[in-house]
């Protein structure tokens, strides 16, 4: 394929080299038939364009220093960014920037791509014979990395006069205003995209650029320099001398698919739930299990052995868990490598050698089945599962006196990682094993542990992270959590389980049981094990209320023993989801649910580009009546909405 594309390429820039003029007088007969010939201003960008065109074909340096002014609908984080870029097609680059305070310099020499962080220091260089995976010396991933060559020949810039419309006037400082977009022949014969460009030049030397996008981005930037290098101007390409020294060698690969996911999330928008109509339909079969999409929700059903739900999993969201893999291992994780000044996969692929022997072998099992089915390394899941979970969260049990009638009222605040695509890869997965009890795990697609969860005896469980993060001898916290649904009944059940360990690093929990009208929060590390039944004291849990386990941090904790003891003996579901609303929650808060586990009645709310999870849409699910449902008739489903204040 890749080969037919070349040779596609080949013959077009044949054709109009060899038939230039003809092309160049077919296109003017077409735009005067449009009364578009280009205005001289056209002629004088076209005739630029192909100047600048034919240096950079010709293999010479072109050197930018600019600074990103201001953006619309893209990272904020962008304005302000200084950079310095060369480039000399088709395979040399060289970028130094900053991020925040730390200087990042990055380059590309042929098939050699390096990162290195002067300050750390911390060097990595991606070479194509290294393993992806320790684990597997076999993983070694052929990487062809493409050619970097503008668009257009200098021979097809010329028709770009009767393609697009310039316009430009002089200012009393003599400095040249350009703006130019392509004219109705354009958008409309060529199908050039409508970005619109306006430029300051003064002289030949650009100044200020914005370039406005059809989605509604743009950018503005400002130019220091720009231009091509001297001849006697020898830019550096390959990785510094100073740097060598200590530099580790990873997988090509893997600093390939970080630039994709990096490129790829941004300015990407997750779009607001529709209103609720009630509208739940059947979306795919695999085996036992069944994708359904209600109100906008996915309900994912997975049912029989290890191998089995791993299978339907893979499946049935074969897209979704591999965009979750990209983001949260090649986005994220290699991302967080730079500011850490250590190798991620290195990191977490030490962390999982210390967690697996603990993890439970049916678990195990169906990471690597969904892997398979996934069309993924099954390191790339496992690892995924693994990923060390820093949550900074909130959650809380209300029951007895404290609610208006006297149900168990159990809320979860995920606040963690909103933003870099999680969002879109929500799912409620509600599991029936062929061991264990049935229950709905609140997650993502891909990760089969869990961090906020009930099952169908009653028991409900969220958590939070805390420090530790290197004490991985033990049972991973999602695997630990996911234990606790499939193996306990009764909350004592649930204790003694997490008692027992070996536990990892310093994580929170709050467990709610609605048969015995209990509630407990739980800190726990791999030394100690502390239990905060409802309304008791604690040093880091100070002002306790009663018929209430109240979990969170600082400012938060305090604003939610506030509302909890002014709402106190009136809290109904409405009310326990406004406790989870800003300033209880972060701006980060990804996700909030609320379990009524006496009925097994539960709500959930995912964020989106413009509202936290506590601000959207709540839809309310009954795991009771998901379990029992087969979906034969799917007009006849009825689904519950709310919206939170």
């Amino acid at each position: 394929m890749a080969g037919m594309e070349k040779k596609q390429l080949r013959l077009r820039r044949l054709i109009f080299a060899g038939t230039g003029v003809a092309a160049i007088l077919a296109l003017a007969a077409f735009a005067l038939a449009d009364g578009l010939l280009g205005s001289r201003a056209s002629r004088a960008f076209g005739s630029h364009a192909s100047s600048w065109l034919a240096r950079v074909h010709a293999g010479e340096t072109l050197e930018a220093r600019f600074t990103i002014v201001a953006v619309e609908g893209l990272p904020k984080e962008l304005a302000g960014r200084s950079a310095l870029l060369r480039w000399s097609a088709p395979d040399r680059v060289y970028l130094e920037t900053a991020i925040g305070d730390e200087q990042v310099r990055a380059g590309r020499d042929g098939d050699s791509l390096w990162v290195h962080l002067p300050d750390k220091p911390f060097t990595v260089i991606g070479a194509p014979e290294i393993p992806r995976f320790s684990a597997d010396p076999d993983s070694v991933e052929p990487v062809e990395m493409p050619d970097i060559v503008p668009p257009l020949t200098a021979m097809e810039a010329r028709l770009l006069p009767f393609l697009v419309e310039a316009g430009r006037t002089s200012r009393e400082d003599s400095a040249m205003v350009w703006k130019i977009e392509p004219n109705r022949f354009g958008r409309g014969r060529a199908g050039l995209p409508d970005i619109r460009l306006e430029a300051l030049t003064e002289g030949d030397e650009l100044r200020e650029l914005r370039v406005a996008l059809p989605d509604g981005k743009s950018l503005e930037l400002s130019f220091e320099r720009i231009g091509f290098l001297a001849s006697s101007e020898v830019p550096q390409w390959s990785l510094p001398e100073e740097a060598l020294e200590g530099a580790e060698r990873v997988a090509l690969s893997h600093l390939t698919r970080f630039v994709a996911s990096a490129l790829g999330g941004i300015g990407a928008k997750t779009p607001s739930l529709p209103p609720y109509s009630g509208k739940r339909e059947l979306v795919a079969t695999s085996g036992k299990g069944r994708l359904e999409l209600q109100d906008g929700v996915r309900i994912l059903h997975l049912a029989g052995s290890p191998e089995e739900m791993g299978r339907q999993q893979g499946e049935l969201l074969r897209k979704e868990v591999r965009s979750v893999v990209d983001r949260v291992l090649y986005g994220v994780g290699v991302g967080s490598s730079f500011g850490k000044g250590r190798w991620f996969f290195g990191e977490i692929e030490e962390a999982q050698s210390r967690v697996e022997p603990f993890a439970p072998e049916e678990h195990l099992r169906e990471m690597d089945a969904l892997a398979a089915a996934a069309g993924l390394h099954r390191q790339e899941v496992r690892l995924a599962n693994f990923f060390p979970e820093l949550f900074h969260c909130s959650g809380f049990a209300l029951h007895g006196s404290a609610t208006v009638d006297g149900r168990v009222y159990h809320g979860r605040i995920l606040d963690y990682m909103r933003g870099v695509g999680l969002e879109d890869n929500a799912v409620v997965a509600v599991y029936r094993p062929d061991y264990g009890n049935a229950w709905v795990n609140l997650s993502y697609a891909g990760f089969i542990g869990s961090v906020t969860a009930m099952n169908e005896k009653q028991l409900a469980i969220g958590e939070m992270g805390g420090r530790g993060e290197g004490n991985w001898d033990g049972k991973a916290m999602a695997q630990l959590v996911r234990e606790v649904m499939e193996r306990c009944s009764t909350i004592d059940e649930a204790v003694e389980l997490m008692r027992e360990g070996p536990r990892t690093c310093e994580y929170y929990y709050v467990i709610s049981d609605a048969k015995s009208d209990r509630a407990v929060g739980i800190k726990a590390t791999p030394e100690i094990f502390e239990t905060v039944w409802s309304g008791e004291d604690h040093p880091e849990l100070p002002d306790p209320v009663v018929d209430a386990v109240l979990l969170s941090a600082g400012d938060r904790y305090a604003e939610l023993v506030r509302r909890v003891k002014e709402g106190h003996g009136s809290f109904d579901a409405e009310s326990a989801i406004e406790l989870m609303t800003r300033p209880v929650c972060m701006n980060s808060n990804i996700q909030s649910a609320l379990f009524a586990p006496d009925s097994l009645d539960f709500w959930i709310a995912n964020s989106d580009s413009e509202n936290v999870a506590s601000h959207t849409r709540y839809t309310k699910l009954n795991l009771a009546e998901l379990l029992g449902s087969e979906l034969s008739d799917p007009s006849s489903a009825v689904v519950e909405s709310q919206l939170a204040p």
